[in-house]
Order: C-alpha cells, then sequence, then structure tokens
C-alpha cells in the first residue's frame, strides 16, 4: 500500500501524522511512505531523517494525495484540500465530524473511507488514539488558564498558586477523563484549589485517590456545576461523548454570573464546546472576551508543543495505521473492532451514530459496509 503523509496546513498546526521511526515500520513490511517536503519541521523532523528511514519526498500535496491509498494526517482536511479527496482513498486522521458539517459534507460528496482517531474505542469504553493528545491538552489547559488570567490578557490578575498569605486560584474542572485528570494533577501542583466534577463516581473516586485527597471531587448536576462555576477562577471543560457534539454544560445565563475577569478553557471545542459562549479559536488569536470572561477555545491545543505531540500521537497510531496498510478493507476493519468504530464515512454514507445525529443526517452502521 502507499501511504501518504501531507504537511498540515491548518493554521499554527505543526505537528505532524508520522514520524521517521513510523516510516520505518511501513517500510519493512514493503509498504511505500511519500511525505510531502517539509512536513515534520514543524516538529523538528527534517526530510533528511524521512529520507533514511525510507520514505519518498514528493514537493507537492497533490502528488502527495494522487498516489496514496491511505493518507495519514493530524487534523481534518482544510477546504483547499477537498477537491483532492476522492472515492477509495481511506483517510484516517482526527476528524471530530460532529463540530464540523462543510468537512463532514465534503466527505460524503467525495466518496471518502474516513476513520477517525477519536472514535476508535477498545471494549473498556477508552480511546487509544485520543487519549495522548487528551493528556498533553489537559496539562496545557492549566498552562493557558493561568495565561489568560493575567490582567494584560483581561484575567482576574490572579496567580495561580497564590503567595504567602494570599489564597490561591480557585480552579474547577468539568469532566474527569483523561484531559480533566491531567488538567487536575497539574492545577493541584502549581497548588490552585481545585474541584473536579464528574458524573461517573469511579472517575471521581480514582482522581481522589491518585492525588492523595488534595482535589474537591463533586458529582455532576445542575446545581454542583452552578455553584463550582460562579466561585472559579479559572473554568477548564473537558467533557466528551465520543464522536458526538459536546454537552452544553454552561449556559450563557451562568457564564454572565462568573467572576469578571474569570477564565474559561474549553478543550471540548474540538466537539462544539461545553459552554453556550464557546466558538473556535487559533493559536494566533487564541482568546477572546464575552461576558466579561476570558475564553480560551482553540481547537488543537497540542500543536503549540508539536515535538512531544507528534512523537505522543504516532505512538498511539502506528499499529492501527500497520493493520490499514497490512490489511486492507475491509479485512482490517473486520478483525479489529476497534479500528472499525473509528469508521466514520463510507461511500457517501455516515457510519457513525453521532456524526449522524448531530446534522439530522441518515445513518448507516458500520457493520454493514464492512460485512464480508
Amino acid at each position: 500500500m502507499i501511504i501518504g503523509v501531507p504537511k498540515e496546513i491548518k493554521t499554527e498546526e505543526n505537528r505532524v501524522a508520522v514520524t521517521p521511526t513510523g516510516v520505518a515500520g511501513f517500510v519493512a513490511r514493503n509498504h511505500k511512505v511519500l511525505i510531502q517536503k517539509s512536513a515534520g519541521l514543524g516538529s523538528g523532523l527534517t526530510d533528511r531523517a524521512y529520507e533514511s528511514a525510507g520514505a519518498t519526498i514528493v514537493d507537492s500535496v497533490k502528488e502527495v494525495w494522487e498516489q496514496a491509498d491511505l493518507i495519514m494526517k493530524v487534523k481534518e482536511p482544510q477546504e483547499s484540500e477537498f477537491p483532492l479527496m476522492r472515492e477509495g482513498l481511506i483517510l484516517f486522521t482526527y476528524l471530530h465530524l460532529a463540530a464540523n458539517e462543510s468537512v463532514t459534507l465534503a466527505l460524503l460528496y467525495r466518496k471518502v473511507m474516513a476513520i477517525a482517531y477519536e472514535t476508535i474505542q477498545l471494549d473498556d469504553g477508552s480511546l487509544p488514539l485520543l487519549t495522548p493528545m487528551s493528556e498533553i491538552a489537559g496539562r496545557l489547559s492549566i498552562q493557558v488558564g493561568a495565561w489568560c488570567l493575567q490582567a494584560e490578557n483581561g484575567g482576574r490578575g490572579i496567580l495561580i498558586g497564590g503567595a504567602s498569605g494570599v489564597r490561591p486560584a480557585n480552579v474547577v474542572i468539568l469532566g474527569a477523563g483523561m484531559s480533566g485528570t491531567a488538567a487536575c494533577q497539574v492545577a493541584a501542583g502549581m497548588g490552585a484549589y481545585v474541584s473536579i466534577l464528574d458524573i461517573n463516581p469511579t472517575k471521581l473516586r480514582y482522581v481522589h485517590d491518585i492525588l492523595g485527597g488534595h482535589v474537591t471531587t463533586l458529582m455532576s448536576n445542575r446545581a454542583n456545576v452552578e455553584e463550582a462555576v460562579i466561585g472559579a477562577d479559572l473554568v477548564i471543560g473537558s467533557v466528551l461523548i465520543p464522536g458526538a457534539q459536546a454537552p452544553k454544560l454552561i449556559p450563557r445565563s451562568l457564564v454572565k454570573r462568573m467572576k469578571p475577569g474569570a477564565a474559561f478553557v474549553d478543550i471540548s471545542i474540538d466537539q462544539g464546546g461545553c459552554a453556550e459562549t464557546s466558538r473556535p479559536t487559533n493559536h494566533r488569536e487564541p482568546i477572546y472576551i464575552d461576558e466579561n470572561v476570558v475564553h480560551y477555545c482553540v481547537t488543537n491545543m497540542p500543536a503549540i508543543v508539536p515535538y512531544t505531540s507528534t512523537y505522543a500521537l504516532t505512538n498511539s497510531t502506528l499499529s492501527y495505521g500497520l493493520e490499514l496498510a497490512n490489511r486492507g478493507f475491509p479485512q482490517a476493519l473486520i478483525r479489529n473492532k476497534a479500528l472499525a468504530k473509528g469508521l466514520n464515512t463510507f461511500g457517501g454514507r455516515v457510519t457513525h451514530e453521532g456524526v449522524a445525529n448531530a446534522f439530522n443526517l441518515p445513518w448507516t452502521p458500520a457493520e454493514e459496509v464492512i460485512r464480508p
């Protein structure tokens, strides 16, 4: 199989889908890998490193898309890439389609076989390809949240860890999944007063145990969310329904009641955001102020640490990419149920229920299109 790796063109996106080590893995199994020139430079990976691993460097993005059987990316196709998509192509990347109707419709029109990293799901419910980026986004959320709280950014002018004789910041985290737990660890480590809310008591118990009780855990319900958010200096939104739009836990009426200059970091923005005031931003203009609250809603947060993110991503995606290349379609999805759950579109049909529900489109279960 021919695997194509184009350079990412989303604003300030410096990650790349495959490292030279990953290239070597494909080449060792007799696959051909095409890397667009300079695709890895943002992550500190040179064309020479890719060539040494056995990749073929091509000058244009058009060559990559036209020749490849399998395209591996980091982010969803951008509008300029839509014409490059074609029927029969396998696209393997983060898609977050439930929050992006234009990409969904383009994939359907072009009849692309689109497999989303974020909806590949193991039997225990875990999301192995979302986990590494969720961890990084969670850790970053406190870092950027601290920046949002600085006075020059419109924030309250509060130091996360406080100072001798001065209270630390009150940090509230909505969701105790991978990103929420990572955010909780960093916030607690910085000396903040931390509360974390979730609907799953098992997750809350886990967070309580790993942090030795240095955090307040609360069941997520309307009353607790409202009380916690109103009293917060920094709120982190990290809720997720795999493949579907994020629930709007924070209505505009609640944002209005937050402290003036409080900060809100919405990790859930990839799936539409968990506040009514959330709207996507990018790394060039990451923040805006709405209802006197500083909002940070960047859709590709891990891109600001591309070296770490690229290696963490490839560590997780490579085995699935190899399975797709080695076995092809539909055998790879038949043998690997987790990979089958990643199929979002096929032959002009939506094959993920969450995406279909988001746009009131017909849903064809993935099992029907991969059935031998």
